[in-house]
Protein backbone atom coordinates (compact mmCIF):
# COMPACT_ATOMS: atom_id res chain seq x y z
CA UNK A 1 0.00 0.00 0.00
CA UNK A 2 1.74 3.65 -0.91
CA UNK A 3 2.34 6.03 1.66
CA UNK A 4 -1.07 8.16 0.33
CA UNK A 5 -3.42 5.02 1.22
CA UNK A 6 -1.98 4.89 4.98
CA UNK A 7 -2.71 8.69 5.54
CA UNK A 8 -5.84 10.99 5.16
CA UNK A 9 -5.82 13.45 2.38
CA UNK A 10 -4.10 16.54 2.75
CA UNK A 11 -7.52 17.85 2.50
CA UNK A 12 -9.25 16.21 5.09
CA UNK A 13 -5.93 16.78 7.25
CA UNK A 14 -6.18 20.74 6.67
CA UNK A 15 -10.24 20.22 7.43
CA UNK A 16 -9.72 18.37 10.53
CA UNK A 17 -7.65 20.80 11.88
CA UNK A 18 -9.11 23.60 11.10
CA UNK A 19 -12.36 22.61 12.46
CA UNK A 20 -10.76 21.33 15.64
CA UNK A 21 -8.40 24.75 15.99
CA UNK A 22 -11.68 27.01 15.81
CA UNK A 23 -13.53 24.61 18.32
CA UNK A 24 -11.04 24.68 20.94
CA UNK A 25 -11.30 28.43 20.39
CA UNK A 26 -15.15 28.62 20.86
CA UNK A 27 -15.30 26.82 24.40
CA UNK A 28 -13.17 29.22 26.26
CA UNK A 29 -14.84 32.01 24.60
CA UNK A 30 -18.38 30.62 25.27
CA UNK A 31 -17.70 30.45 28.84
CA UNK A 32 -16.53 34.04 29.06
CA UNK A 33 -19.21 35.91 27.05
CA UNK A 34 -22.17 34.11 28.65
CA UNK A 35 -20.92 35.75 32.29
CA UNK A 36 -18.88 39.38 30.98
CA UNK A 37 -22.40 40.01 28.71
CA UNK A 38 -24.15 40.96 31.97
CA UNK A 39 -21.14 42.91 33.51
CA UNK A 40 -21.04 46.95 32.28
CA UNK A 41 -17.54 46.76 32.59
CA UNK A 42 -16.67 43.88 30.09
CA UNK A 43 -20.11 44.42 28.00
CA UNK A 44 -18.68 46.14 25.01
CA UNK A 45 -15.62 43.61 24.70
CA UNK A 46 -18.45 40.82 25.39
CA UNK A 47 -20.74 42.13 22.68
CA UNK A 48 -17.78 41.89 20.21
CA UNK A 49 -16.43 38.88 21.32
CA UNK A 50 -20.32 37.46 21.18
CA UNK A 51 -20.29 38.67 17.32
CA UNK A 52 -17.08 36.98 17.01
CA UNK A 53 -18.59 33.78 18.46
CA UNK A 54 -21.54 33.26 16.12
CA UNK A 55 -19.35 33.94 12.93
CA UNK A 56 -16.79 31.26 13.97
CA UNK A 57 -20.05 29.26 14.23
CA UNK A 58 -21.07 29.65 10.79
CA UNK A 59 -17.70 29.11 9.76
CA UNK A 60 -17.24 25.67 11.30
CA UNK A 61 -20.69 24.34 10.06
CA UNK A 62 -19.52 25.44 6.40
CA UNK A 63 -16.51 23.53 6.82
CA UNK A 64 -18.07 20.91 8.52
CA UNK A 65 -20.51 19.94 5.43
CA UNK A 66 -17.48 20.30 3.25
CA UNK A 67 -15.72 17.58 5.16
CA UNK A 68 -18.78 15.26 5.35
CA UNK A 69 -19.17 15.18 1.76
CA UNK A 70 -15.21 14.85 1.42
CA UNK A 71 -15.50 12.03 3.94
CA UNK A 72 -18.08 10.44 2.13
CA UNK A 73 -16.22 10.09 -1.08
CA UNK A 74 -12.83 9.64 -0.14
CA UNK A 75 -12.30 6.24 1.65
CA UNK A 76 -10.30 6.58 5.06
CA UNK A 77 -7.24 4.61 6.28
CA UNK A 78 -7.45 0.95 7.88
CA UNK A 79 -7.36 0.67 11.38
CA UNK A 80 -4.89 -1.25 12.55
CA UNK A 81 -5.66 -5.26 12.71
CA UNK A 82 -4.55 -5.15 16.06
CA UNK A 83 -7.74 -3.20 17.36
CA UNK A 84 -9.78 -4.54 19.37
CA UNK A 85 -13.65 -4.73 17.83
CA UNK A 86 -15.48 -2.37 20.93
CA UNK A 87 -12.73 -0.34 19.91
CA UNK A 88 -13.40 0.00 16.53
CA UNK A 89 -17.09 0.53 17.09
CA UNK A 90 -16.19 2.92 19.78
CA UNK A 91 -13.91 4.95 17.19
CA UNK A 92 -16.82 5.12 14.31
CA UNK A 93 -19.27 6.13 16.60
CA UNK A 94 -17.79 8.79 18.07
CA UNK A 95 -16.53 9.89 14.56
CA UNK A 96 -20.42 10.23 13.98
CA UNK A 97 -21.14 11.97 17.07
CA UNK A 98 -18.32 14.40 15.99
CA UNK A 99 -19.65 15.07 12.92
CA UNK A 100 -23.24 15.38 14.46
CA UNK A 101 -22.06 18.13 17.19
CA UNK A 102 -19.99 19.92 14.56
CA UNK A 103 -23.43 20.79 12.82
CA UNK A 104 -25.95 20.24 15.63
CA UNK A 105 -24.35 23.29 17.49
CA UNK A 106 -24.05 26.04 15.09
CA UNK A 107 -27.86 25.15 14.11
CA UNK A 108 -28.52 25.74 17.74
CA UNK A 109 -27.08 28.44 18.33
CA UNK A 110 -28.51 30.06 14.94
CA UNK A 111 -31.95 28.99 16.20
CA UNK A 112 -31.48 31.09 19.38
CA UNK A 113 -30.01 34.20 17.76
CA UNK A 114 -33.24 33.99 15.70
CA UNK A 115 -35.42 33.73 18.36
CA UNK A 116 -34.35 36.93 19.53
CA UNK A 117 -34.59 36.62 23.09
CA UNK A 118 -32.00 36.68 25.77
CA UNK A 119 -31.32 33.58 27.98
CA UNK A 120 -29.59 35.20 30.74
CA UNK A 121 -32.00 38.26 31.18
CA UNK A 122 -34.74 36.46 30.33
CA UNK A 123 -36.28 39.24 27.91
CA UNK A 124 -36.73 40.00 24.20
CA UNK A 125 -33.25 40.95 22.31
CA UNK A 126 -33.29 41.22 18.95
CA UNK A 127 -29.60 41.13 17.38
CA UNK A 128 -28.48 41.06 13.68
CA UNK A 129 -26.17 38.18 12.26
CA UNK A 130 -23.00 39.74 10.21
CA UNK A 131 -20.09 36.86 9.26
CA UNK A 132 -17.11 38.87 10.28
CA UNK A 133 -18.49 42.37 9.06
CA UNK A 134 -18.85 41.26 5.62
CA UNK A 135 -22.27 40.17 5.34
CA UNK A 136 -25.66 39.98 6.87
CA UNK A 137 -26.44 36.54 7.70
CA UNK A 138 -30.69 35.71 8.26
CA UNK A 139 -32.21 34.53 11.08
CA UNK A 140 -33.88 31.08 10.43
CA UNK A 141 -36.94 31.46 8.69
CA UNK A 142 -40.61 31.41 10.26
CA UNK A 143 -38.74 32.57 14.08
CA UNK A 144 -39.98 35.95 13.72
CA UNK A 145 -43.46 35.38 13.18
CA UNK A 146 -43.94 32.86 16.03
CA UNK A 147 -45.42 34.22 19.40
CA UNK A 148 -43.58 35.40 21.90
CA UNK A 149 -44.30 32.92 24.22
CA UNK A 150 -43.07 30.27 21.62
CA UNK A 151 -39.71 32.48 20.87
CA UNK A 152 -38.91 32.75 24.62
CA UNK A 153 -39.35 28.97 25.09
CA UNK A 154 -37.27 28.28 21.71
CA UNK A 155 -34.73 30.35 23.19
CA UNK A 156 -34.36 28.42 26.42
CA UNK A 157 -34.29 25.04 24.33
CA UNK A 158 -31.91 26.12 22.26
CA UNK A 159 -29.93 27.13 24.77
CA UNK A 160 -29.80 24.73 27.03
CA UNK A 161 -29.22 22.06 23.95
CA UNK A 162 -26.42 24.52 22.73
CA UNK A 163 -24.87 24.76 26.10
CA UNK A 164 -24.98 20.72 26.81
CA UNK A 165 -23.84 19.57 23.92
CA UNK A 166 -20.92 21.82 24.35
CA UNK A 167 -20.04 20.32 27.24
CA UNK A 168 -20.57 17.17 25.48
CA UNK A 169 -18.19 17.99 22.41
CA UNK A 170 -15.31 18.62 25.50
CA UNK A 171 -15.84 15.25 26.73
CA UNK A 172 -15.54 13.91 23.11
CA UNK A 173 -12.37 15.91 22.67
CA UNK A 174 -10.87 14.65 25.83
CA UNK A 175 -11.42 11.37 24.76
CA UNK A 176 -10.79 11.05 21.60
CA UNK A 177 -7.39 13.13 22.45
CA UNK A 178 -6.84 9.97 25.28
CA UNK A 179 -7.62 8.07 22.80
CA UNK A 180 -4.89 9.52 19.91
CA UNK A 181 -2.29 9.75 22.73
CA UNK A 182 -2.81 5.65 23.55
CA UNK A 183 -2.58 4.57 19.85
CA UNK A 184 0.57 6.47 19.62
CA UNK A 185 2.35 6.07 22.79
CA UNK A 186 1.11 2.33 24.11
CA UNK A 187 -0.57 0.23 21.46
CA UNK A 188 2.79 2.42 18.76
CA UNK A 189 0.17 1.22 15.79
CA UNK A 190 0.87 4.61 13.74
CA UNK A 191 -2.90 5.58 14.15
CA UNK A 192 -1.94 9.35 15.38
CA UNK A 193 -0.06 9.98 11.67
CA UNK A 194 -2.74 9.21 9.85
CA UNK A 195 -3.80 12.82 10.87
CA UNK A 196 -0.88 14.47 11.75
CA UNK A 197 2.13 15.13 9.07
CA UNK A 198 5.43 14.08 10.22
CA UNK A 199 4.53 11.07 12.20
CA UNK A 200 4.90 7.24 11.31
CA UNK A 201 1.81 5.92 9.97
CA UNK A 202 0.41 2.20 10.06
CA UNK A 203 1.63 0.05 7.09
CA UNK A 204 -1.08 -2.03 5.12
CA UNK A 205 -0.03 -5.24 6.32
CA UNK A 206 -0.36 -4.24 9.61
CA UNK A 207 -4.11 -2.81 8.81
CA UNK A 208 -7.67 -4.04 8.16
CA UNK A 209 -10.48 -1.48 6.65
CA UNK A 210 -13.18 -0.78 9.08
CA UNK A 211 -15.20 -1.06 10.86
CA UNK A 212 -15.66 -4.34 11.75
CA UNK A 213 -19.24 -4.00 13.37
CA UNK A 214 -22.46 -2.74 11.03
CA UNK A 215 -21.71 1.10 9.58
CA UNK A 216 -24.98 1.73 10.38
CA UNK A 217 -24.95 0.63 14.17
CA UNK A 218 -21.72 3.18 14.97
CA UNK A 219 -23.62 5.47 12.98
CA UNK A 220 -27.23 5.02 14.82
CA UNK A 221 -24.99 5.22 18.32
CA UNK A 222 -23.34 8.29 17.66
CA UNK A 223 -26.23 10.26 16.51
CA UNK A 224 -28.26 8.93 19.08
CA UNK A 225 -25.86 10.25 22.05
CA UNK A 226 -25.70 13.32 20.20
CA UNK A 227 -29.89 13.76 20.20
CA UNK A 228 -29.90 12.46 23.88
CA UNK A 229 -27.71 15.22 25.03
CA UNK A 230 -29.54 17.85 22.91
CA UNK A 231 -33.22 16.86 24.15
CA UNK A 232 -31.46 16.67 27.51
CA UNK A 233 -30.17 20.11 27.44
CA UNK A 234 -33.50 21.23 25.78
CA UNK A 235 -35.14 19.86 28.67
CA UNK A 236 -33.70 21.06 31.97
CA UNK A 237 -33.94 24.76 29.92
CA UNK A 238 -37.58 24.60 29.81
CA UNK A 239 -38.67 28.12 30.80
CA UNK A 240 -41.27 28.58 33.65
CA UNK A 241 -44.84 30.23 32.03
CA UNK A 242 -44.99 33.99 31.96
CA UNK A 243 -47.83 35.50 33.89
CA UNK A 244 -50.28 38.13 32.39
CA UNK A 245 -48.72 40.63 33.35
CA UNK A 246 -44.80 39.66 32.58
CA UNK A 247 -46.83 39.39 29.10
CA UNK A 248 -48.09 42.37 29.00
CA UNK A 249 -44.98 44.62 29.91
CA UNK A 250 -43.18 42.25 26.47
CA UNK A 251 -45.68 42.22 24.18
CA UNK A 252 -46.62 44.93 21.96
CA UNK A 253 -50.31 46.15 20.90
CA UNK A 254 -50.59 44.44 17.32
CA UNK A 255 -49.68 47.22 14.70
CA UNK A 256 -51.91 46.62 11.22
CA UNK A 257 -49.72 47.59 8.68
CA UNK A 258 -50.58 48.25 5.14
CA UNK A 259 -48.35 46.00 2.80
CA UNK A 260 -47.25 49.15 0.82
CA UNK A 261 -45.56 52.11 2.12
CA UNK A 262 -48.01 55.02 2.78
CA UNK A 263 -47.10 57.69 -0.25
CA UNK A 264 -45.62 60.95 1.37
CA UNK A 265 -48.20 64.17 1.25
CA UNK A 266 -47.47 66.93 -0.95
CA UNK A 267 -45.45 69.45 0.59
CA UNK A 268 -46.92 73.03 0.84
CA UNK A 269 -44.28 75.53 -0.21
CA UNK A 270 -43.45 78.14 2.37
CA UNK A 271 -43.59 82.15 1.46
CA UNK A 272 -40.17 82.87 2.47
CA UNK A 273 -36.88 82.56 -0.44
CA UNK A 274 -36.20 78.52 -1.46
CA UNK A 275 -33.19 77.00 -0.70
CA UNK A 276 -31.87 74.01 -2.73
CA UNK A 277 -29.34 71.64 -0.69
CA UNK A 278 -25.83 70.55 -1.41
CA UNK A 279 -26.24 66.74 -0.94
CA UNK A 280 -22.89 66.22 -1.25
CA UNK A 281 -21.34 68.77 1.03
CA UNK A 282 -24.65 68.07 3.61
CA UNK A 283 -25.26 65.48 6.17
CA UNK A 284 -27.53 64.24 8.71
CA UNK A 285 -25.47 62.25 11.72
CA UNK A 286 -26.36 60.93 14.91
CA UNK A 287 -24.82 59.41 18.49
CA UNK A 288 -25.18 57.59 21.15
CA UNK A 289 -23.92 54.51 23.77
CA UNK A 290 -24.16 50.72 22.56
CA UNK A 291 -23.07 48.41 24.89
CA UNK A 292 -21.13 51.31 27.35
CA UNK A 293 -18.99 51.93 23.81
CA UNK A 294 -19.93 55.58 22.21
CA UNK A 295 -21.06 55.05 18.55
CA UNK A 296 -21.47 57.26 15.46
CA UNK A 297 -23.51 57.31 12.67
CA UNK A 298 -24.73 58.78 9.42
CA UNK A 299 -28.06 58.60 7.18
CA UNK A 300 -26.76 58.40 3.79
CA UNK A 301 -29.98 59.00 1.70
CA UNK A 302 -32.14 62.09 2.52
CA UNK A 303 -33.06 65.07 1.37
CA UNK A 304 -35.04 67.94 1.67
CA UNK A 305 -37.05 71.40 0.42
CA UNK A 306 -36.22 74.27 2.53
CA UNK A 307 -38.08 77.79 2.31
CA UNK A 308 -35.89 80.44 4.81
CA UNK A 309 -35.18 84.00 5.28
CA UNK A 310 -34.34 85.69 8.61
CA UNK A 311 -37.05 88.62 7.78
CA UNK A 312 -39.89 86.60 6.74
CA UNK A 313 -39.61 84.00 10.02
CA UNK A 314 -43.50 83.49 9.36
CA UNK A 315 -43.69 82.51 6.06
CA UNK A 316 -40.66 80.36 6.75
CA UNK A 317 -41.01 75.96 6.06
CA UNK A 318 -38.86 72.84 5.57
CA UNK A 319 -39.63 69.37 5.28
CA UNK A 320 -36.70 66.87 5.33
CA UNK A 321 -37.26 62.77 4.11
CA UNK A 322 -34.81 60.30 5.64
CA UNK A 323 -34.54 57.25 3.78
CA UNK A 324 -34.14 54.79 7.22
CA UNK A 325 -32.69 51.65 5.78
CA UNK A 326 -29.25 54.02 4.60
CA UNK A 327 -28.18 54.20 8.35
CA UNK A 328 -25.02 53.79 8.91
CA UNK A 329 -22.63 53.23 11.56
CA UNK A 330 -19.39 51.17 10.68
CA UNK A 331 -20.64 48.04 12.78
CA UNK A 332 -22.76 45.36 9.96
CA UNK A 333 -23.87 44.23 13.18
CA UNK A 334 -26.05 47.32 14.47
CA UNK A 335 -26.80 48.10 10.70
CA UNK A 336 -28.17 45.36 10.88
CA UNK A 337 -30.63 45.44 14.07
CA UNK A 338 -31.94 48.91 12.69
CA UNK A 339 -33.42 47.20 9.92
CA UNK A 340 -35.77 45.15 12.39
CA UNK A 341 -39.10 45.62 13.12
CA UNK A 342 -38.60 47.23 16.69
CA UNK A 343 -36.26 49.90 15.16
CA UNK A 344 -36.56 51.95 12.07
CA UNK A 345 -38.44 49.01 10.19
CA UNK A 346 -37.73 50.28 6.46
CA UNK A 347 -39.28 47.75 4.87
CA UNK A 348 -43.01 48.83 6.29
CA UNK A 349 -41.44 52.31 7.36
CA UNK A 350 -38.92 53.56 4.75
CA UNK A 351 -39.30 57.42 5.33
CA UNK A 352 -38.69 59.22 8.06
CA UNK A 353 -40.03 62.88 8.03
CA UNK A 354 -39.72 66.03 10.24
CA UNK A 355 -41.69 69.18 9.63
CA UNK A 356 -40.56 72.51 10.87
CA UNK A 357 -43.19 75.08 10.58
CA UNK A 358 -42.60 77.34 13.23
CA UNK A 359 -39.22 79.93 13.27
CA UNK A 360 -37.59 82.30 15.98
CA UNK A 361 -35.24 84.01 15.90
CA UNK A 362 -32.83 83.34 19.30
CA UNK A 363 -30.41 86.28 18.51
CA UNK A 364 -27.35 86.94 16.32
CA UNK A 365 -26.89 83.89 13.52
CA UNK A 366 -28.64 81.60 16.48
CA UNK A 367 -32.48 80.25 15.67
CA UNK A 368 -34.75 77.34 16.46
CA UNK A 369 -36.79 75.29 14.28
CA UNK A 370 -40.34 73.94 15.94
CA UNK A 371 -42.11 70.63 14.23
CA UNK A 372 -42.87 67.52 14.23
CA UNK A 373 -40.94 64.05 13.60
CA UNK A 374 -42.11 61.23 12.36
CA UNK A 375 -40.52 57.78 12.53
CA UNK A 376 -42.75 54.89 11.71
CA UNK A 377 -46.12 55.30 13.35
CA UNK A 378 -44.88 57.65 16.07
CA UNK A 379 -44.94 61.21 15.39
CA UNK A 380 -43.38 63.73 18.24
CA UNK A 381 -42.89 66.96 18.70
CA UNK A 382 -39.30 68.71 17.99
CA UNK A 383 -37.71 72.03 18.15
CA UNK A 384 -33.91 71.96 16.90
CA UNK A 385 -31.85 75.11 17.50
CA UNK A 386 -29.11 75.99 14.70
CA UNK A 387 -27.44 78.50 13.43
CA UNK A 388 -27.63 80.36 10.03
CA UNK A 389 -24.99 82.36 7.60
CA UNK A 390 -25.17 82.91 3.85
CA UNK A 391 -22.86 84.12 2.02
CA UNK A 392 -22.97 84.63 -1.80
CA UNK A 393 -25.72 83.04 -1.93
CA UNK A 394 -24.46 80.33 -0.22
CA UNK A 395 -26.48 79.71 3.34
CA UNK A 396 -24.39 77.40 5.77
CA UNK A 397 -26.72 75.85 8.56
CA UNK A 398 -25.59 73.94 11.84
CA UNK A 399 -27.91 72.39 14.28
CA UNK A 400 -28.09 70.04 17.48
CA UNK A 401 -30.57 68.23 19.35
CA UNK A 402 -31.31 64.83 21.04
CA UNK A 403 -34.04 62.52 20.51
CA UNK A 404 -35.61 60.34 23.05
CA UNK A 405 -35.76 56.89 21.42
CA UNK A 406 -37.94 55.80 23.73
CA UNK A 407 -40.43 58.38 23.12
CA UNK A 408 -40.37 57.24 19.60
CA UNK A 409 -40.89 53.51 20.20
CA UNK A 410 -37.38 51.99 19.17
CA UNK A 411 -35.75 49.26 20.40
CA UNK A 412 -38.08 49.06 23.26
CA UNK A 413 -39.26 45.12 22.95
CA UNK A 414 -35.54 44.91 23.08
CA UNK A 415 -33.80 47.80 25.24
CA UNK A 416 -36.78 49.69 26.84
CA UNK A 417 -34.71 50.20 29.96
CA UNK A 418 -32.07 51.46 28.30
CA UNK A 419 -29.49 48.67 29.60
CA UNK A 420 -28.09 48.32 25.82
CA UNK A 421 -28.62 51.48 23.66
CA UNK A 422 -28.43 54.81 25.11
CA UNK A 423 -32.11 56.17 25.97
CA UNK A 424 -31.28 59.69 24.68
CA UNK A 425 -29.49 59.52 20.96
CA UNK A 426 -27.71 63.07 19.63
CA UNK A 427 -28.64 63.81 16.02
CA UNK A 428 -26.64 66.62 14.46
CA UNK A 429 -27.23 68.87 10.94
CA UNK A 430 -24.90 70.08 8.52
CA UNK A 431 -26.42 71.82 5.72
CA UNK A 432 -25.04 73.72 2.83
CA UNK A 433 -28.20 75.21 0.65
CA UNK A 434 -27.84 77.69 -1.99
CA UNK A 435 -30.55 80.31 -3.03
CA UNK A 436 -33.26 79.20 -5.58
CA UNK A 437 -33.30 81.21 -8.44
Amino acid sequence: MSQARTRYSSVAIALHWAIALLILSMIPMGLWMTSAIDNTDSQALAYRVFQIHKSIGFLILALTVVRIVWRLTHRPPALPRTMKRWEAFAAGATHVAFYALLLALPLTGWLYVSAGWAVSQDRALEVATSWFGLFPIPHLPGVAELSIQMRRALAFQAMGAHSLMAWGAVVLIVLHVGAALKHQFVDRDGVLGHMVPGLKSGHADESVAPPPAPVWAERAAGVALVLAVAVAGAIAARPYALTESQLAEIAPAPVVVSTQPKPEAPVTPGTAAAWTIDAAVSSIRFTGTHAGKRFEGRFDKWDGQVWFDPADLAGSKAVVLVQTASARTGDPTQEGSLQGAEWFDPAQYPVARFEATRFRSLGGDRYEAAGDLRIKTTTIPVVLPFRFSESGGVAKVEGALELDRTALDLGMASDAAADWVSKMVGVRIEVSARRAS
